[in-house]
């Protein structure tokens, strides 16, 4: 059974990094108590399972932003598309407009994570900043982060895992400046496939995260 929750932080979680810097060397390397901590308040601290849309939509309306309608919703998802795949060329980052109102950003587990760990590997932060910097220009949005697994092991344990890792991706959209409200983060385990599992390549398509960013339409 999957979990979706809309992502809450504590404020004091909300301000710590997901990198330390050396000091004297200036080298930025993944500061796994934070991430930890991070992943900890975002489950501690969630507001709940949505309810037909209206939980996210009441509070993306208290939190001030205003839906998009008409024709300006496709000019508003092309503006955003483009931003978006000029700032990820190149990463391993996969870019899809799925629709007029839609973008699914796709983030190969094995790219963003080490084996059967939940803290973004460090040298994916400054991609992730990338997308949360983006994100931040369109605020007229709400952002989906969807963790899957692959078959191998537990069902149970590829669930929690499933979950952490879309959590730690939310954190760090989060702390990139995303408002909160726009986020939900949902673990689907090992439950949505979308190669075969019975070989490495597909194994390695369906451990994954996947970002939908969908128009807040009115």
């Amino acid at each position: 059974m999957f979990k979706k929750i809309i992502v809450g932080m504590m404020a004091a979680v909300f301000l710590m990094g997901c990198e330390t810097t050396d000091t004297v060397t200036g080298e930025r390397t993944p500061n796994r108590t934070a991430n930890g901590a991070i992943i900890g308040a975002l489950g501690g601290a969630a507001l709940g399972t949505l309810a037909g849309g209206n939980d996210r939509r009441n509070a993306l309306i208290g939190a001030g932003i205003g839906a998009l309608a008409g024709a300006g919703i496709g000019h508003y998802m092309d503006e955003q598309y483009q931003n978006l795949r000029q700032r990820l060329n190149g990463t391993g980052v996969g870019v899809t407009r799925v629709s007029e109102s839609q973008i699914l950003l796709n983030f190969p587990a094995d790219l963003t994570f080490d084996f059967n760990r939940a803290d973004v590997k460090g040298q994916f932060v400054p991609t992730l900043n990338n997308v949360a910097s983006v994100l931040s220009q369109y605020p007229q949005t709400t952002i989906d982060v969807y963790g899957h697994a692959d078959s191998v092991g537990d069902a149970a344990y590829n669930q929690t895992l499933s979950e952490r890792r879309a959590m730690a991706v939310s954190a760090i959209l989060l702390n990139g400046g995303v408002v909160r409200q726009r986020l939900a983060a949902t673990g689907y385990g090992e439950s949505r496939p979308i190669a075969d599992n019975g070989t490495a390549e597909g194994r390695a398509r369906n451990r994954r995260v996947e970002v939908y960013i969908s128009a807040f339409q009115g």
